[in-house]
């Protein structure tokens, strides 16, 4: 009985096995231009879709680690099925996050999982636990953008394309959000096995609101414009073009109305 509940416990879900194949299907639907009548309604599902299946990651990376680090109980929560519903509140996992992308084509730090630190032994580890997540972003981000860094664009759709430079952006700014080192993001988490008991206790009591002052701090137009700088630069190292995230978030907006593509060899 408890190696069958343990199995469970490990499962992967459904909900995220869905997520996939929504994600494979409006990827192909992009790619073949099935719905040419609005294939911005086709990108909107696959960024989506790869949206919320890189959140899932993103705290699977988290828990798994936590669990090779001494926290068995991350298990029975349900972390290891990634399974979104599982990851703190469905409001905070899924749509906000979704609606900051549609907002403003930033990538939100959605979810949590709640690690038992008691448990694990060692600063390193602490600090591995907190860094897997946004490693993660960094890894979809990679994968994302590997047709562009490796010179793969032949034949590729534009629509494709863009879509795909577009969920890169996500994953780009998700990865550099997440590792400021501000209270409540997973770059604090990193640093603070490193810090004084006495001046974590200080900082705790803000941990809420890090996350709600770095997005403050991002509708100011100065600071949104050297973030965003700052993230074209990194697309850029790794082949995508402002011009590409650019029609990939008009294609998203599907509701706006379709845009007018470029000549893909314009681009090159």
């Amino acid at each position: 009985m408890t190696t069958a509940i343990q199995r469970a416990d490990r499962r992967t879900s459904p909900v995220f096995l869905a997520l996939v194949a929504v994600l494979v299907v409006s990827g192909w639907a992009v790619w073949s231009g099935t719905i040419a009548a609005n294939p911005g309604f086709a990108v909107f599902l696959f960024v989506v879709s790869g949206w919320v299946v890189s959140l899932c990651l993103h705290e699977y990376a988290h828990a798994r680690t936590a669990l090779h680090s001494g926290d068995i109980s991350v298990a029975a929560k349900g972390y290891l099925t990634l399974n979104p519903l599982k990851y703190t509140h469905a409001l905070l996992s899924i749509v906000l996050p979704v609606l900051f992308v549609i907002m403003g084509g930033i990538g939100l730090p959605g979810g949590a999982v709640f690690i038992e630190r008691g448990r694990i032994q060692g600063r390193w580890r602490h600090s591995l636990i907190s860094a897997a997540g946004p490693l993660t972003n960094v890894l979809f981000a990679a994968v994302c953008t590997a047709p562009f860094w490796l010179h793969a664009l032949d034949g590729v759709p534009a629509a494709f394309r863009f879509a795909l430079a577009f969920l890169a952006l996500l994953q780009v700014t998700a990865a550099i959000l997440n590792f400021l080192p501000v209270p409540g993001l997973d770059g604090y988490g990193v640093l603070e096995p490193w810090l004084s008991p006495k001046l974590r206790q200080q900082v705790a009591p803000f941990a809420p609101f890090g996350l709600l002052a770095v997005f403050g701090l991002l509708w100011v137009p100065e600071v949104n414009r050297v973030f965003f700088d700052f993230v074209d630069t990194v697309l850029g190292g790794l082949g995508v073009s402002p011009v590409d995230t650019y029609f990939g978030q008009q294609l998203f907006r599907f509701w706006a109305g379709e845009p007018q593509l470029p000549q893909i060899s314009g681009l090159l």
